[in-house]
């Protein structure tokens, strides 16, 4: 008996491009679905006639990773509290 394939691993970021057509919403729709959030506004350019877009997704979880990181890097600097801020 084999065993399954283990179940890959999500994206902490993806980009989804393609025609701006009900197939690209469908993209962005099953990536809502699975817990991505939209990062920033769409883009959209012109191929020849056709409107070609863009958005960008991300998790939740990688923004958290993210600001727990800069979090930690920012309380390991020195500071002697002159600066500006």
């Amino acid at each position: 008996m084999s065993e399954a394939p283990a179940p890959e691993e999500k994206l902490s970021y993806r980009l989804v491009t393609g025609p701006d057509d009900r197939s690209f919403c469908e993209r962005i729709s099953t990536a809502l679905a699975e817990g991505y959030v939209l990062h920033g506004s769409p883009a959209a350019t012109s191929n020849g006639g056709v409107v070609i877009v863009a958005q960008a997704l991300i998790l939740p979880s990688a923004i958290a990773t993210a600001d727990a990181a800069v979090a930690s890097a920012v309380d390991d600097l020195d500071f002697d509290g002159e600066g500006h801020a």
